[in-house]
């Protein structure tokens, strides 16, 4: 598969994420119906949460089989980029709650694009580096699969915006910081590929997510409706865990 070929089927598979914001324009009359839209975005997260730790640490543990000294640096390198993805989050969230008493539904937006955006650059570095191997079976399965990905992972995006006024340029912008980053990895992967870059993306991902999981939690125990919240996590959780399956049935 040639380079542009490849970048132009990476960028498709990384905005298709732009197929699941418009759902954020709806207007949900009652309140359980917001209720189950942030919990859906939390079992989401989740899920995403696990797969990226999952991930991450896979290359560590074939460093430790192999008893590389490798091991140390992807170790350090989950170690460190885990931390700064939550705590770079922290003190951004401190920063902000000097006006208020939470996170701005905008701003938790944006910080789950963030996150979202970090995972799918690792995504990236996958596409492309299976493209350039010339194994492009497996290329245009990811392209696929993560395509798929990437409309689940607009819901998980979109969650705190239910029923708020937010315009078509920000839902743009949110598209572009979750799914462009995709774009960016499979140019870079298509022409280098690490294990430990892999590690350090996939770390700082895992590290966002788990923060904005915990800021969202808060923004549903304020709503109450526990039943509603309950439905929410189980749906967003296994809708994560389907995606993930038809990457596994279409082979990859």
């Amino acid at each position: 598969m040639s380079f542009f070929q490849t970048i132009i089927l990476g960028g498709i598979s990384g905005l298709t994420i732009f197929l699941g914001m418009p759902i954020a324009k709806l207007p949900l009359v009652k309140k359980q119906y917001t209720v189950f839209l942030n919990a859906f975005a939390i079992g989401v997260l989740f899920f995403l949460f696990v797969d990226i730790i999952t991930h991450a640490i896979s290359p560590i543990e074939a460093s430790i089989k192999a008893q590389s000294l490798y091991t140390i640096f992807l170790l350090l390198a989950l170690v460190l980029g885990f931390g700064i993805g939550l705590l770079s989050l922290v003190y951004y969230g401190k920063v902000f709650l000097k006006k208020g008493d939470a996170l701005s539904h905008n701003h938790l937006a944006l910080l789950i694009a963030t996150g979202v955006g970090l995972h799918n650059f690792s995504e990236g570095l996958a596409i492309g580096n299976s493209a350039r191997t010339g194994d492009i079976k497996f290329a245009l399965l990811l392209i696929i699969g993560f395509g798929l990905h990437n409309i689940t992972e607009a819901f998980g995006i979109i969650g705190p915006l239910a029923n708020k006024k937010s315009g078509w340029g920000f839902l743009i912008l949110l598209g572009l910081i979750g799914g462009g980053p995709n774009f960016i990895g499979t140019i870079i992967g298509y022409w280098f590929t690490s294990n430990l870059l892999s590690v350090v993306f996939l770390s700082l991902a895992g590290g966002a997510i788990m923060y904005v999981i915990g800021e969202l939690l808060a923004v549903g125990r304020k709503h109450g409706s526990h039943a509603w919240n309950g439905w929410g996590l189980t749906v967003g959780f296994f809708a994560g865990i389907l995606t993930d399956l038809l990457l596994v049935a279409f082979g990859a």
